[in-house]
């Protein structure tokens, strides 16, 4: 009998914002659900976060945008992870996004977007029903 493979997320900060209180709490949160999490720290260009992604073969990298530069580095993470071939890895995103900026994120290729208020089980809830199960 095989155990399943746990849901690997990697959290990340991306860009210059230097507030991670949300994104550790999260983190905290996915790995008290039975997750896997890798947090890459503050700061994080979106090759980095990429090659993280890929080295670490997550399922999920869910990134925190308090900065305004969410337009710009959340895309740039989905485009560089197709790049390298790893399309299937679920982008996700969360911070100060305006409700006007969603749907141009979803149509780059985010996922999902968690705003301020969004619940920590929803998100958890989000992550478990869209990861396919690995061995």
């Amino acid at each position: 009998m095989t155990a399943e493979r746990k849901i690997r997320v990697l959290i990340a900060k991306p860009g210059l914002d230097g507030h991670d209180r949300g994104a550790k709490v999260l983190a905290l949160a996915l790995r008290d659900a039975g997750m896997e999490v890798i947090y890459t720290g503050l700061r994080q260009q979106p090759e980095h976060i990429v090659a993280a992604a890929i080295q670490e073969d997550v399922d999920v990298v869910g990134m925190s945008c308090l900065s305004g530069a969410h337009n710009h580095l959340f895309p740039r993470v989905v485009a560089l992870l197709k790049e390298q071939g790893a399309e299937e890895v679920i982008v996700i995103g969360g911070g100060t996004i305006p409700e006007n900026d969603i749907a141009g994120l979803h149509a780059q290729g985010v996922q999902a977007v968690f705003g301020p208020g969004s619940s920590i089980a929803d998100i958890v809830t989000y992550i478990q029903e869209h990861v396919p199960q690995r061995p």
